[in-house]
């Protein structure tokens, strides 16, 4: 693989490309007092240093899964005993034995982490208006997320404003308003006045007044000449009731009040890896300024609507008055954190001596640690990210303790070359691959300076379930994965393990994606449960989906929640967790085929957008047109399966290009009204047909089952043949 049109100049051995450099040199390092030279020669330091362990670790998850191959096609078909499972794994050193207790000592840990439970973003930071929409999203109009999605049960019509509708959102926000913020007598649907009297709330109704139920909900007010915002929390998260009487909606209520903002974004990973397809220096070099440009405060982005120039840039900080009189301010944007990729990838941005790539999680580590410098730096007035100086990465794809140590020493490295305190990089354990979920007690011990998050992945962690037991049988439906036995399993032990290693009020505990943004509906009835299974925070698609979610944490106090479960103690999961999901059944030939149909469209409709266009995420139509957030996760799972059934014989090659030409088609008719989509039906130069069909076809093959390595080389075919 190269770049293209490339130009590249050799720092201390690293040849780097010179737009790479350039950037780092002119935009990245002034203002951090580091000398450019100093930080390439140390950089190459590292790299080197690094770089050889890194290829070992790989290695050694090839070797395993050798192992593993060859004892499923000795044992396949016959009844797994538990034990004897369990001893083989033991012995390859694929599971580990657990040391004893321990607590983790992750310290300066923002209460945005530590101590406040609420939704969380992923969202791709390639793309700047996403980005800042994301950090802004820490605060969002309850009303405009009732009115605009089916939370209530139904769409909005097109055309105008629906005054009935929007009747009925004011009476679902006074309802709720009574549910989580009760007053001690009446509802807030009859209040007739909200007012601010010695900086307290003042609610009449027919010129009574009456209080909250709790007074320690009212927490203060924001005065402005129009308006007041009265301010209240349930749980750690606050709301904003606005009051304006000159507001269209305000004016015609009798209370005045013109809209309720909800705390919703919590925290919001700005994301190098899934989400986003960054294959050489130019690609890395977008993320990177995106990256910067958070990090010192001054991203902007503009964008056209409705005919209008919007130019969006990030929040500022909300400056209130409690019941004292004090002044406080309260966070304006979401805490940031940065996703970097995982350890198997390199990247053609800089060679080495030899003219290898050089790992591409080296890379993120160094830069996306150095650019947050800007946010260390600030003077204590300036408003920053950290308020505890730290930094904080979300490493994914880890294989066990061993991987999760390298990069606990690759952030050791980076903090001693950058003249960090130690341990200023805190660390997001995805637990997402088998090999980390069934040592899991062990990698958090591995970082446990650092750990400031674990999130289980269901996506990716089904894909290396399967991958890892390719030769176990034929998998189960893709769809039937969620109920079984060792899915529960994966997501019960990672909350156990997460408090019982300590992370109660110092690190995040999470799950994953609700990945259809269009059905807030189901959301709200389905997602309540991640707050009772005692998860402090839970991916959403969209900063109104996170509003909406953060009905559930008003509802329930995680807290609370973990309290309880830490004193249950851990479950015994670990039979459970290795249980490998074989089809018991024989399916029909109209089953096998719309299975097939279904992952072949999800491909198809996923890869085009990545290859042609460099789209990371986004919004795809399935098969059945309903619009689904998909990223390489999603990716994976689809290409697993068939991969399985394709080896197992349950299809044919012949099957599977049938199945690919036909989804075609009706990813090119979802695709018809995108000026910029290529075709791939008769298409035989399609990079996307191509790389679908590959995904699949050699997918047995690919290292961990990862979508990574094909899609890179496609792209970067596609962007060659676009500069031709």
């Amino acid at each position: 693989r190269g770049n293209i049109m490339q130009e590249r100049i050799n720092k201390f051995g690293l040849k780097i490309d010179k737009k790479l450099l350039d950037f780092v040199n002119n935009k990245v390092l002034p203002g951090t007092d580091i000398d450019s030279e100093s930080f390439w020669q140390k950089s190459s330091n590292v790299i080197k240093k690094l770089s050889v362990r890194n290829e070992i670790l790989l290695k050694k998850r090839l070797e395993l899964k050798k192992k593993i191959d060859d004892w499923n096609l000795e044992n396949r078909g016959k009844k797994i005993d538990f034990n004897h499972n369990k001893d083989f794994l033991k012995e390859i050193g694929y599971l580990v034995d657990e040391g004893a207790p321990f607590k983790i000592e992750t310290s300066n840990v923002d209460r945005e982490i530590s101590s406040i439970s609420g939704p969380q973003l992923v969202v791709p930071i390639t793309n700047a208006r996403y980005a800042l929409n994301a950090a802004n999203a820490r605060w969002g109009s309850f009303y405009d997320a009732l009115y605009g999605t089916d939370a209530m049960g139904s769409l909005p019509e097109s055309g105008g404003y629906n005054k009935h509708r929007g009747e009925k959102v004011i009476e679902y926000a006074r309802n709720y308003l009574d549910e989580v913020f009760p007053l001690k007598s009446g509802s807030w649907k009859d209040i007739n006045t909200i007012d601010i009297k010695e900086n307290n709330i003042l609610i009449t109704i027919e010129g009574e007044p009456v209080e909250l139920e709790d007074t320690s909900q009212y927490l203060g007010y924001i005065s402005s000449d129009n308006r007041n915002e009265v301010i209240l929390e349930k749980n750690n998260l606050k709301i904003r009731i606005i009051i304006n009487a000159d507001d269209p909606i305000g004016k015609d209520d009798k209370a005045n009040i013109a809209d309720i903002y909800f705390e919703a974004a919590i925290s919001t990973i700005m994301d190098c890896e899934d989400s986003v397809a960054t294959v050489d220096a130019e690609d890395k070099i977008i993320a990177y300024s995106n990256w910067l440009g958070l990090m010192k405060g001054n991203l902007t982005a503009e964008f056209v609507k409705n005919n209008n120039t919007i130019s969006r840039r990030l929040n500022k900080d909300l400056e209130y008055v409690d019941a004292k009189g004090s002044n406080y301010s309260i966070r304006g944007r979401s805490l940031m954190l940065i996703r970097n990729v995982g350890h198997l990838m390199t990247n053609p941005a800089i060679l080495d001596e030899n003219d290898k790539e050089v790992p591409e999680g080296l890379m993120d580590a160094i830069f996306t640690t150095l650019i947050a410098m800007h946010d260390l730096k600030k003077s204590k007035d300036a408003e920053k990210n950290s308020l505890k100086g730290s930094v904080y990465v979300v490493k994914p794809k880890m294989h066990g303790p061993e991987e999760v140590e390298f990069a606990n020493e690759i952030f050791g490295e980076v903090e001693k070359m950058l003249d960090l305190p130690e341990y200023t990089v805190k660390l997001g354990i995805m637990d997402e691959e088998r090999r980390t979920s069934v040592n899991l007690f062990e990698c958090i011990r591995a970082a446990k300076n650092r750990v400031a998050f674990i999130n289980t992945g269901f996506l990716d962690r089904t894909g290396d379930e399967i991958h890892t037991s390719m030769e176990a049988g034929p998998f189960l439906k893709k769809g039937e994965m969620k109920t079984t036995t060792w899915i529960k399993a994966y997501e019960n032990r990672n909350v156990d393990i997460g408090i019982e290693c300590g992370l109660i009020g110092k690190a995040q505990i999470g799950k994953g994606m609700w990945a259809m943004p269009d059905l807030m509906k189901d959301m709200l009835e389905k997602k309540l449960e991640h707050t009772l299974a005692g998860a402090n925070c839970a991916w959403v698609p969209s900063p109104t989906a996170a509003v909406l979610h953060a009905i559930h944490y008003h509802k329930v106090s995680v807290s609370n929640v973990q309290e309880d479960l830490k004193n249950r103690g851990r479950r015994n999961t670990l039979e459970e967790l290795l249980t490998v999901p074989v089809a018991k059944e024989n399916w029909k030939s109209e089953d096998i085929t719309r299975e097939v149909e279904n992952n072949s469209q999800s491909i198809l409709g996923y890869v085009v957008r990545w290859i042609d266009q460099g789209v990371g995420c986004s919004k795809v139509p399935d098969i059945n047109d309903i619009g689904l957030m998909e990223d390489r996760a999603t990716c994976r799972i689809s290409s697993q399966i068939l991969s399985n059934w394709l080896k197992h014989d349950i299809i044919s090659e012949k099957d599977l290009i049938d199945s690919m030409n036909k989804m075609a088609e009706k990813v090119d008719d979802q695709n018809k009204n995108d000026a910029n989509y290529v075709p791939m039906k008769n298409n035989k130069d399609s990079f996307s047909f191509k790389a679908a069909c590959k995904l699949v076809l050699e997918g047995a093959n690919q290292p961990s089952g990862y979508t990574e390595p094909i899609l890179h080389e496609m792209r970067i075919k596609a962007k060659k043949q676009s500069l031709q």
